[in-house]
């Protein structure tokens, strides 16, 4: 689930401003591990460092879901199974710490498997997911129209895990995180830019695969911080597709969009991977405040 840096530290957050440096990361493989229960429901612990201002990260919560359904299908072949969307509905913020996940197999096939997939803490449904899982192409695309961005960040892109915005972006200590500056223009305090953000991201100690660029998809900071709107911006429902496995390296990440009326706003990601391919695509309705707040504030 997106959510908002407090107003008090954006005016801090720039490339060059210092913070305690990363001395230990949750690997994403391992916090979004799931353990079968052996009727079709599992259990994970929700890791403490992928997390945004102490909630569990949308996109992570994706994929710790869709890991479970993918686990679900019972499958013979040669290779396991990936996912080709997700579909979710966010009801509440869960908090770190041991989930349940349900999972009900609602069609298997050669091409397309659907599991519907919930996730629960303390009795109480937070995510609501269906997953459509089957094989990516390992094809080129016939077509694409990606965003111009180069393949690794330049020198001067904001290292979000050396940044203040450490302190409620915690899932710098797990993924190498970089912003544009050029595009984050909420860290130069010039509110009422275009709500356009870009970056950089990768697992800290291993390669992304399919899993990660579903957490990808809802990786960025909300666009609308550019608009001025600093604050919580939850995520109410999320709907990825995965086109390819990213290859090793670094995943660029576009967010942009398209309208905000009222408290209401959308969000586009597209994630392009090292070998300049497109490896998800993300949509999400969220909500943002709906006052526009000052960037510089007192501490």
């Amino acid at each position: 689930m997106t959510t908002g840096l407090p107003a008090s530290r954006t005016a801090s957050a720039s490339a060059s401003s210092a913070s305690p440096s990363i001395t230990a990361f949750a690997a994403f493989s391992s916090a979004s591990a799931v353990r079968p229960l052996g009727d079709g429901s599992f259990t994970a612990e929700l890791s403490a460092v992928w997390t945004i201002g102490g909630r569990p990260h949308g996109g992570y919560l994706l994929s710790v879901l869709t890991r479970a359904a993918l686990a679900a299908v019972d499958r013979d072949g040669p290779t396991p199974l990936d996912p080709l969307a997700v579909s979710a509905q966010f009801l509440h913020a869960p908090e770190v710490g041991p989930v349940l996940l349900r999972t009900e197999v609602r069609r298997t096939g050669r091409t397309v498997n659907v599991v519907h997939a919930v996730l629960e803490q303390r009795g109480r449904v937070c995510v609501d997911a269906t997953v459509t899982a089957g094989a990516l192409p390992d094809a080129e695309p016939a077509w694409a129209d990606l965003p111009s961005m180069p393949a690794t960040p330049p020198a001067r892109a904001v290292d979000v895990g050396a940044s203040p915005m450490a302190e409620v972006f915690r899932v710098a200590q797990g993924c190498d995180l970089r912003l544009d500056p050029d595009t984050a223009a909420f860290l130069a305090e010039r509110p009422g830019a275009e709500p356009v953000l870009r970056l950089w991201v990768r697992p800290r100690g291993e390669e992304p695969d399919a899993l990660f660029a579903l957490a990808a998809g809802d990786i960025t900071p909300p666009v609308t911080f550019n608009l001025g709107r600093i604050g919580w911006s939850p995520t109410v429902q999320l709907t990825a597709l995965l086109r390819a496995r990213p290859a090793p390296g670094w995943l660029r990440v576009e967010a942009r969009s398209r309208a905000v009326h009222g408290q209401w706003f959308d969000e586009d990601l597209t994630v392009v991977d090292a070998a300049g391919r497109l490896v998800c695509q993300a949509r999400q309705l969220a909500l943002t405040p709906a006052e526009h707040r000052p960037f510089r504030q007192e501490r």
